[in-house]
């Protein structure tokens, strides 16, 4: 198997993953059950979900008020693009 299918099949786990967890927690929220904690939603972005992360907040509706959220998922999202751009596709930015 070619390595650039691997990368695409980890990248749609991760983000398919980042996009159940924020939906879980939501639910967790709901029932006042215990609560993912806030650093392994950002695990996940920071791994490579962080496109599943920015749905799952988007169609959850779910820690869109918490600025750190807000600001640093897409931020996270920008660095991924920049460090692809730059070290995978050898791109000057």
């Amino acid at each position: 198997m070619d390595i650039s299918v691997l990368v695409l099949l980890y990248l749609m786990a991760v983000n398919i993953a980042a996009f159940h967890l924020m939906g879980k927690d939501k639910k967790k929220a709901k029932k006042r059950g215990s609560r993912i904690p806030e650093k392994t939603l950002f695990l996940w972005a920071i791994i490579g979900g962080s496109i599943g992360s920015i749905a799952g907040m988007q169609y959850f509706r779910h820690k869109t008020r918490h600025m750190t959220f807000k600001i640093g998922m897409p931020l996270i999202l920008l660095l991924q693009i920049y460090l692809f751009g730059r070290y995978i596709l050898g791109l000057i930015i």
